[in-house]
């Protein structure tokens, strides 16, 4: 089965401890009960609850120690975080977020050469710490090159640091914030630990009402040793834009977590109520709505799971991840909402209700897709590949399911973030031309009308500095990626010829939408508008494939799990 159900958790795993801390994460939820979650949701409760158990079970030092600094299991292995951080999020985005800028605020200490950094926060887990990511400021968000955090030398070897972040989660409670800043009199950007206990620290308020403590936090001379340097220069700007590469992606799984959970209570609402003598599941539109909801995910779900493994497997010659990446980014948040949108037009007001888990989900799912900006910030870097995607592929060593228990050295060794241009992808018609259902082949004819457009009309100057006409195209290089990704884990994960074509039943819709979009923009010249329409395509209408697909794979979800109360 490839969706998560917590009353029937029996995947396999690379070793016992990874098991035990997935089941044992389990259990303390189940056993926390969805009427305690909910409370605890509307009061806005701080989850140390959650952190107690954390600290106890050694479950952060599990999974956020690299092998060389823990031990008992520990290591970083991005499979089995993909794993945790899909659980957190079907009980709620507050447990998955403390866990995520913890992911983030680890990164920059991971990735630099401070030794006795790294054996403080390796102590710091084993005690149950939690970590921060100082990098965004209020005036700027994420903007690095107008950063205000300053250091100043303060005349005998050490730096005084002076300004504010805003948006920093955990900072209320963190062993260690690293922050990015720069250095007064040179100008270089640096990252640098933050002890909040000491002196010059100041954590002034929470910006949201919610569980997460998402702080501002004020920095007042405060004394900064060259010890508490983590790194400076250019390594720094690489630092936290590869931080961002590893953390962020756990967006995606925060969303298939919430939508999983929301998924399994819509059904069991829909498929239990009566209206007009029929069950809602008998409705055709509810039908329609809850098919396209599954598929679109699974396809979250083996995308995601598929962007792991080129992670896992990357290296200095092999980088593909860095586009797969911010598509799971990207497009795995948004395809939740869209999940959610669909659950949502079937439930209708219960979806409001305040002992619902779905209450949470609806409001929740909405952050995911908007966390540093991710749609417009992920879509212009994705459309950076789309001409070595396209027209330079090149023979690449196929890449295998990567669930094996290995500490993934190069995420924290991956050197300068430049060179985009050079990074270089097999032929992905190699992964199309090998799938024969029919809505395949139809996406292909979409695909290849794309690629015409992009030989015979290509964006000019003007439409490569317009965001708006370039989100539209990119929308559509993403969705050729995406269907991409999905293939190859379809194979892996032996998903039989019916979903897969239901899959691409949706993706042709949509990519038909985008098409729509990208000719109605105001700079999108007659020629490419002509292309466009003839991007538009109808699905292979298989009624009894649609049919199959909600008796076997849709409806029989119902009453198959549900939260303990």
């Amino acid at each position: 089965m490839i969706l998560l159900n917590p009353h029937h958790h029996n995947r396999p795993y690379a070793d016992d401890r990874s098991r035990e801390v997935m089941v044992k994460t389990i259990d303390f939820f189940e056993s926390k009960g969805k009427t305690k979650l909910k409370a605890d949701d509307h009061n806005a409760v701080w989850y140390q609850d959650f952190l107690d158990f954390v600290a106890a079970e050694g479950i952060f030092a599990t999974m956020c120690t690299p092998e060389s600094y823990g031990d008992g299991g520990a290591r970083w292995d991005t499979w089995r975080n993909c794993e945790f951080g899909e659980i957190l999020g079907f009980y709620g985005l507050p447990y998955w977020y403390t866990w995520q800028v913890t992911v983030l605020g680890l990164g920059p200490i991971w990735m630099s050469d401070n030794e006795a950094v790294k054996q403080r926060t390796a102590q710091f887990l084993a005690e149950g710490g939690i970590f921060a990511f100082g990098l965004s400021e209020q005036a700027h968000g994420a903007d690095l090159y107008s950063s205000e955090m300053t250091l100043t030398r303060n005349g005998d070897g050490a730096f005084l640091a002076n300004g504010s972040k805003y948006y920093i989660g955990n900072a209320n409670a963190a062993s260690l914030i690293s922050t990015f800043g720069k250095i007064a009199d040179t100008g270089e950007y640096c990252f640098f630990v933050v002890d909040p206990t000491k002196s010059g620290f100041e954590c002034k308020q929470n910006v949201v009402h919610s569980q997460n403590y998402v702080a501002e936090f004020e920095l007042s001379d405060f004394e900064v040793s060259e010890d508490d340097i983590l790194v400076r220069g250019d390594g720094a700007w690489d630092t936290a834009l590869n931080t961002v590469n590893i953390g962020k992606y756990n967006l995606g799984w925060a969303s298939i977590g919430i939508s999983t959970h929301a998924f399994y209570e819509a059904i069991n609402h829909a498929a239990n109520r009566r209206l007009y003598g029929m069950a809602v599941t008998e409705f055709p539109h509810a039908k329609a709505l809850f098919t396209d909801a599954y598929a679109r995910l699974v396809a979250m779900k083996l995308v995601a799971l598929r962007a792991s493994d080129y992670m896992r497997s990357a290296n200095a010659d092999d980088r593909r991840y860095l586009l797969y990446n911010p598509v799971v980014k990207m497009k795995v948040t948004t395809q939740g909402e869209d999940v959610i949108n669909h659950l949502w037009d079937v439930i209708a007001a219960k979806g409001f209700e305040k002992n619902t888990y779905f209450d949470m989900a609806g409001r929740d799912i909405r952050a995911l897709p908007k966390l540093e900006g991710t749609v417009h910030v992920n879509i212009a870097l994705i459309v950076k590949f789309m001409q070595n995607y396209f027209f330079n592929p090149v023979e690449l060593p196929a890449v295998p399911k990567r669930d094996d228990a290995a500490n993934d050295d190069f995420l924290f060794d991956q050197g300068p973030t430049r060179g985009l241009s050079r990074i270089r992808f097999h032929d992905y018609d190699s992964v199309y031309s090998g799938h024969q259902q029919p809505n395949v082949g139809i996406f292909r004819d979409q695909i290849a009308v794309l690629k015409e457009m992009l030989l015979e009309a290509a964006p000019d100057d003007a439409q490569s500095k317009d965001t708006d006409f370039l989100l539209a195209l990119g929308e559509i290089f993403t969705l050729v990626v995406y269907g991409q990704l999905f293939l190859e884990n379809a194979e892996i994960y032996e998903v039989g010829d019916d979903l897969i074509d239901q899959v691409f039943d949706v993706f042709i819709r949509d990519f038909s939408r985008f098409a729509t979009q990208l000719h109605g923009k105001p700079n999108t010249s007659k020629d490419q508008a002509e292309f466009c329409i003839r991007m538009v395509r109808r699905p292979s209408d298989d009624v009894e494939r649609t049919e199959r697909v909600w008796t076997n794979q849709v409806l029989s979800l119902r009453d198959t799990y549900e939260m303990n109360p």
